[in-house]
């Protein structure tokens, strides 16, 4: 999904039904399905887009170019996003628009206090939604598209990409049993899940998540995620 071509800055607003044409935005996702419905997003909306999947890779970016906005989801592999944007929010030039995602509802909270301009709740399917979020949170020297250019459009990912990462989370499951890959992988399942609709994983994850900080026992919860994981990819093989 790396966006590796030179990239060319110019206001947005400058293509009808393209509102974001020439902001670049970095997305810092760790989740294949929902960095695939923001690819599709800004390919919509006109916009380039890269993305990092973890902390370190993001940081690797920032040393070579300097986004228009940044979109960072608050639980990563390698930490919280919050720390990135903490990092960001006092930087000197400052990325134009910082925004938080994440599915769980204390997020936003979590996400403006470390100096987010604003926030995307999972799971984002709403094209107007997004465009109007990233408006209305650039500079104010960056004047606002001419028109009426939002798209009223719901975004659906492609259902590959979902099992990318069902099978992401079963290279977690079988390689480690630690709390703190527990911790990322209920986290992980339920941004995932909820981006997909997927009632149950996503009540699955809540479980194990709820064990972890009940300190009640592990293993039948995180026997259910493994299975519910492991369902999914068998009927992705039927597609």
């Amino acid at each position: 999904m790396d966006d590796q071509d030179s990239i060319f800055l110019s206001r947005p607003g400058a293509g009808a039904g393209r509102p974001l044409l020439g902001l670049t935005i970095l997305a810092v996702e760790d989740s294949t399905y929902s960095a695939e419905a923001l690819r599709l997003m800004c390919l919509r909306s006109g916009a380039r887009i890269r993305r990092a999947d973890s902390l370190k890779s993001a940081r690797k970016h920032l040393q070579v170019y300097r986004p228009t906005v940044l979109i960072v989801d608050l639980g990563l592999p390698d930490g919280s996003g919050a720390n990135l944007i903490e990092e960001l929010s006092d930087s000197f030039p400052r990325i134009g628009a910082i925004l938080g995602l994440s599915g769980d509802a204390f997020a936003e909270e979590v996400a403006i206090a470390a100096g987010a301009d604003g926030f995307l709740p999972k799971p984002v399917t709403s094209l107007a939604r997004f465009q109007t979020e990233v408006l209305r949170r650039l500079p104010a020297d960056l004047p606002p598209p001419t028109g009426d250019t939002m798209e009223e459009e719901i975004i659906h990912p492609d259902p590959l990409a979902y099992r990318d990462d069902m099978a992401h989370a079963a290279d977690i499951l079988s390689e480690s049993d630690e709390d703190r890959m527990l911790d990322y992988v209920a986290q992980f399942l339920r941004g995932v899940a909820r981006s997909a609709e997927d009632a149950a994983l996503a009540e699955a994850a809540d479980g194990l998540a709820r064990a972890r900080t009940l300190g009640a026992p592990l293993a039948s919860p995180t026997a259910r995620i493994a299975g519910l994981v492991q369902q999914r990819l068998r009927e992705a093989r039927t597609l």
